[in-house]
């Protein structure tokens, strides 16, 4: 079966030989329809910081977003044929055929634009790390890094009742979707301090809370200078470095809420994501593009590593 595979840093190739998975018990095999990328999958392919070396990486991984049809089953209740969100077993999505079971798999709508419903994985991240804070509603938010985790973060706080939520990115085109989303104001840090334009749009209170949702040395220290004392500090962002600089003092003087969030524990709020998007109880479905061809896989990386414009959550069809 084909399968996409990192070789080097920036380098992908399409290999067509990799062996098809087989089932276990308890356990469905899914032909990929839809396989999308995440900016957790940019610091391998880049292979910087922490992830420099360890190539070739697996044929297949670390694909963990995909949509597909189940085409075998050994588990009660899940039929072939069956049109799912998964979460792949070994994280070897980016491939043609996949293993997955529950709780990483949900049923999905048959009709209608089945590659729209991706954000649901992306969603149920945002979901979980949510769950972790104190209610948003009446709050000051800032959302630091407006690529596709962040506008799920900036629509979502909106949707949960918060009263200002600032989106915070260096590339001007990013900022146009954050107010798509619902931001009530935007900060291009290209060209303005991030720390005084927050102090302006909030009246000088700073920040409620602040996600950081770039993962970048740079922004991770732009973040902890913008919650108010006793905020809360939400980093989500995939770090480069095992060990990297930190305004530590800043964080221990403002006495910041500190929570981060990340792994494959998502998978308990699939269905409440998925609930939410066929509901349209969140209007997320436009960040899904562009859709590119499953051998276009090696310029995907390349467009979503270096943020061409009009890279959002990008996938792509087999």
């Amino acid at each position: 079966m084909k399968a996409l595979q990192m070789v080097g840093p920036r380098q992908v190739a399409v290999v067509d030989d990799m062996p098809m998975p087989e089932p276990r018990e308890g356990e469905v095999l899914v032909r990929t329809q839809f396989s999308a990328l995440c900016g957790s999958n940019m610091r391998p392919y880049e292979g910087t910081g922490s992830w420099a070396g360890a190539y070739p990486r697996a044929a297949g991984w670390d694909g963990h977003e995909t949509i597909g049809t189940i085409v075998e089953s050994r588990l009660d209740g899940w039929d072939v044929g069956t049109v799912v969100l998964a979460h792949p077993q070994d994280y070897l999505g980016f491939a043609e055929f996949l293993r997955a079971r529950p709780p990483g798999l949900v049923r999905l709508p048959a009709e209608g634009d089945v590659a729209a419903l991706m954000v649901a994985q992306p969603l149920s991240t945002v979901l979980r790390a949510l769950r972790r804070v104190d209610p948003v509603v009446g709050k000051r938010c800032v959302v630091v890094g407006q690529g596709p985790m962040g506008l799920v973060f900036t629509h979502l706080l909106g949707r949960m009742g918060a009263r200002q939520v600032i989106g915070i990115d260096l590339l001007a085109w990013r900022l146009e979707w954050a107010r798509r989303f619902g931001a009530t104001d935007v900060v291009d840090a290209s060209k303005d301090d991030a720390t005084e334009a927050v102090r302006e749009l909030t009246g000088g209170e700073m920040a409620d809370v602040c996600v950081e949702a770039a993962g970048t040395v740079d922004s991770v220290m732009a973040a902890v200078h913008l919650p108010r004392r006793f905020g809360t500090l939400i980093v989500f962002g995939v770090p480069y470095h095992e060990v990297q600089d930190f305004p530590l003092n800043r964080m221990f003087r403002n006495e910041l809420v500190v929570v981060n969030s990340v792994g494959a524990d998502c998978v308990d709020y699939f269905q409440n994501a998925v609930d939410m998007v066929v509901g349209a109880r969140v209007d997320l479905g436009a960040m899904v593009t562009p859709r590119l061809p499953f051998d276009q896989g090696p310029r995907a990386f390349e467009m979503y590593s270096t943020h061409e414009e009009g890279t959002l959550k990008l996938v792509l069809e087999l």
